[in-house]
């Protein structure tokens, strides 16, 4: 879903675990948070807060 980056809470280098927020999504004046799949390392963050972004956009790589 199209949108803008509301906040992101993680860095690169972080260690998450299961249902840990990563970030923060804002579209059709709604948040929506995304949150870690798995337990993993933070390998890149590609956004900023107030970037705008599209569907398939990549946003965290993780490892």
């Amino acid at each position: 879903m199209p949108g803008a980056v509301a906040s992101v809470l993680v860095t690169a280098g972080a260690k998450v675990k299961p249902g840990d927020l990563l970030l923060t999504i804002e579209a059709m004046k709604m948040e929506t948070g995304l949150h870690a799949d798995r337990e993993a390392v933070v390998k890149a963050v590609h956004v900023q807060p107030g970037a705008q972004i599209d569907a398939k956009d990549l946003l965290i790589e993780l490892e």
